[in-house]
């Protein structure tokens, strides 16, 4: 006899279409109500913080510190789940599970797949905090361990050691494990949904199977979206407002530009014109294409700093950050019982809203160029490689910058973090290597295509929800929503600078939060059903 359960996935396979509650007005093919309440909201806005900058400043840093500091054990304790959830799927009989069912075929090759989880998923974040993180873990250590620095800033010679093992440990941790299990869930929810179940590829679709057809497809399926809307934009405004404040920098550090407002609109302006192209282009000839020359270029960097910085500190450093990440984690990951409110609610909890915001943005985009995957290649590939990928990074980045503060007593970057200009931390990083023209160059051009990528497979996805899960909507659509994150991302540059794109995305990453939990559970329901029926010796679709 066939389980209830398998009976209600039955009917449910296939039974919404994509784009089925869409109205057309004029050359859009829009969903309604999604559509338009995501414009007006945002439209009210930016209108808002327009007319009152200051107003909106102090609203928004309030938000943060009341969400950071009231939840931290509610964001900590989620981000937890999320990863024992991905590492026990990993090696669950369920991770033999193929998107898509177990006929179907990639459609990118691993290279091009990989690129453009990786490119998409934390780009600009790595460049701009790669440097000035371990720098200020450093200065600041967690946990309540002293401080390798007397009062008169001298280095205290017992403290260095230690202090810079947790220096690297923390900063591995906000962008190992923890985020790309927040991806995870989000992507495989999505792709099986889409390519197992052929429901349409949208955030409100993942509740079909615990919240019923006519729920989701009615005012809390449209709360769904809208929230998700409000996440991804707010989470990309704040990544193009951390690349356009670190390309300036960069501007002035070699050329003399000045950093002031009308070159901050500049700068914006051009970056999203970009973005605007490669939004034409599609993802195979835009954001393919760029996540494969981003990536090509991050190594190229990455390597040139190994070979001409401290090379053997640098090797050396893999293996032990590695020990010192494993060492530290489930300490750092402790949600409750702590004494370092400062790291604890100022950067774990900000780092889990801020992925979290960026969570159904990345996640519906690895969904969709992920068919043909087995969900254990999946979550190993989302998991597992830009962990790896991140401790190379922050080994290269601020491992030379500790041996520069350390060994030879260089202060550029620790100047920079104890300013308040972590902007200008990469750049004075690289002024003591040489060729610090050219890596800095390169450095300035990586930020502006990070930033393109993800602005650009960012616009395909806000598009995506607001058309009903239609992947072939009018390009105008994905143009309006290309320009409004530039918008969105001046306004709050503008009015507060990276303080006020901070809370926005704890703002909307908070609420979201609630929707990744339940999308667990949907997961789990769904991969049991594909389970059984690869054991049935059936595809879980229809022949």
């Amino acid at each position: 006899m066939t389980h209830p359960h398998h009976r209600f996935l039955d009917r449910l396979q296939g039974s919404a279409q994509a784009g089925q509650d869409n109205i057309r007005f004029g050359i859009l093919d829009i969903h309604h109500p999604v559509f338009p309440i995501s414009v007006a909201v945002i439209a009210a806005f930016v209108i808002f913080a327009l007319l009152q900058a200051g107003p909106t400043e102090a609203a928004l840093n309030g938000l943060r510190g009341w969400l950071t500091s009231t939840f931290d054990w509610l964001f900590m304790g989620a981000a937890n789940l999320f990863v024992l959830f991905s590492l026990f799927l990993i090696f669950s009989p369920m991770g033999s599970v193929v998107i898509g069912g177990q006929d179907a075929k990639p459609e990118y090759s691993f290279v091009g797949w990989t690129s453009m989880l990786f490119a998409t998923g934390m780009g600009i974040g790595l460049i701009f905090f790669g440097v000035m993180e371990p720098v200020h873990h450093f200065n600041n250590p967690p946990l309540g361990l002293a401080p390798p620095l007397d009062p008169h800033g001298q280095l205290v010679a017992p403290a260095v050691a230690p202090a810079r093992e947790l220096a690297m440990a923390a900063s591995v941790f906000h962008w190992g494990l923890h985020p790309w299990a927040i991806y995870a869930v989000v992507g495989l929810s999505l792709a099986l949904i889409t390519y197992n179940l052929r429901l349409p590829l949208s955030i409100r679709s993942v509740f079909y199977p615990i919240l019923g057809l006519r729920h989701a497809r009615g005012a809390l399926g449209n709360a769904i979206d809208i929230l998700a809307v409000f996440a991804v934009l707010f989470g990309l405004a704040t990544s193009l407002g951390l690349g356009a404040q670190q390309a300036l920098a960069g501007l002035h550090h070699l050329y003399g530009i000045e950093i002031n407002a009308q070159n901050k609109i500049i700068l914006v302006i051009v970056i999203s014109a970009i973005a605007l192209g490669s939004v034409v282009a599609g993802i195979e000839a835009g954001v393919k294409r760029l996540s494969e020359l981003n990536v090509a270029l991050a190594l190229l960097l990455m390597l040139l700093i190994i070979a001409v910085g401290p090379t053997a500190d640098i090797l050396r450093g893999l293996l032990d950050n590695t020990a010192a990440y494993l060492q530290y984690l489930p300490l750092l990951s402790q949600p409750f019982g702590r004494d370092d409110n400062a790291f604890l609610q100022g950067w774990t909890s900000f780092y889990w809203a801020w992925w979290i915001s960026w969570s159904p943005f990345v996640g519906m985009f690895i969904a969709r160029i992920s068919k043909g995957r087995s969900v254990r290649q999946f979550l190993v590939c989302v998991l597992i490689a830009p962990t790896l990928v991140s401790i190379f990074w922050m080994t290269t980045f601020g491992g030379t910058a500790l041996h520069q503060l350390v060994a030879q007593g260089y202060t550029g970057v620790q100047d920079m973090v104890l300013a308040n200009q972590p902007e200008l931390s990469l750049f004075m990083m690289l002024r003591q290597l040489p060729w610090a023209g050219l890596t800095s160059l390169v450095a300035i051009v990586l930020v502006v295509i990070f930033f393109v990528t993800s602005s650009d497979s960012g616009s395909l996805v806000i598009d995506g929800i607001t058309a009903g899960g239609k992947v072939d909507a009018p390009i105008i659509q994905r143009i309006f929503w290309a320009v409004a994150q530039g918008v969105v991302a001046l306004i709050l540059l503008l009015g507060g600078g990276l303080n006020s794109l901070q809370a926005a995305s704890v703002a909307t990453g908070f609420p979201f939060l609630f929707v990744l939990l339940l999308m667990m559970l949907s997961t789990w329901r769904v991969l049991r059903w594909c389970h059984r029926a690869e054991r049935r010796a059936a595809s879980p679709l229809p022949r």
